[in-house]
């Protein structure tokens, strides 16, 4: 005898499951997210990593910092997000330990957010060391204590670190958002768009990290 108990389930709850279904296999890798060729390793913890690729000086990555701000928030505790300054170029080298430097004296989001708005709003590009240094002393930072941040041993390592990273994921652009150091998602036609892959694949990786 045939089983129709599926035929019973309210219409809604039908409709509901097809969607779902349908909305999932439309994120294609690929197409929608891409697998990187050397991957790097993550613990097997049951965190899913999320990092986001980013450079002070990118206009996208300007315009990118709110809706990533105000994503990640909504994120499940399963997820770990962090964010990752690309280490290209002499000025990307000096941005990253500027973003180093402002995680270590424990400053607030406004710092990073100010380190947008002095570029692209103040055209100050803080290209060097006293343009920083000045930077940071309106955060109460007096030159000395800015100085021996930006140069110090563990801000160097880490864009050392930054610069290994991006050879090996071979990072071309920003933004960008990478999950569990495999997949990268590129910008899509709108930040929600590019969001929705992004869960969807942590979604996937959830039962491997």
């Amino acid at each position: 005898m045939k089983n129709y108990q599926f035929l019973n389930l309210p219409l809604f709850l039908i409709l509901i499951f097809s969607f779902t279904v349908s909305a999932s296999a439309d994120y294609k890798l690929g197409r929608d997210y891409t697998k990187i060729n050397n991957p790097l390793t993550v613990k097997q913890d049951g965190i899913v990593e999320v990092m986001e690729v980013f450079w002070y000086g990118c206009g996208a990555c300007y315009s990118f910092e709110a809706p990533v701000n105000g994503w990640k928030k909504t994120l499940p505790d399963y997820v770990n997000f962090t964010k990752f300054p690309v280490t290209w170029g002499p000025i990307h080298q000096n941005h990253a330990a500027l973003y180093h430097t402002i995680e270590a004296l424990d400053l607030t989001q406004k710092a990073h957010s100010a380190v947008f708005v002095s570029i692209h709003k103040e055209k100050n590009f803080l290209r060097n060391e006293k343009a920083m240094v000045n930077f940071l002393k309106g955060f109460g930072v007096d030159p000395e204590t800015a100085s021996a941040y930006l140069n110090s041993f563990s801000v160097k390592q880490k864009v050392s670190r930054g610069i290994k990273i991006s050879k090996q994921l071979q990072l071309q652009s920003t933004p960008m958002l990478i999950v569990d150091g495999t997949y990268i998602i590129q910008p899509k036609r709108t930040y929600e768009e590019m969001f929705k892959v992004a869960e969807y694949v942590i979604e996937l990786q959830k039962t491997n990290s």
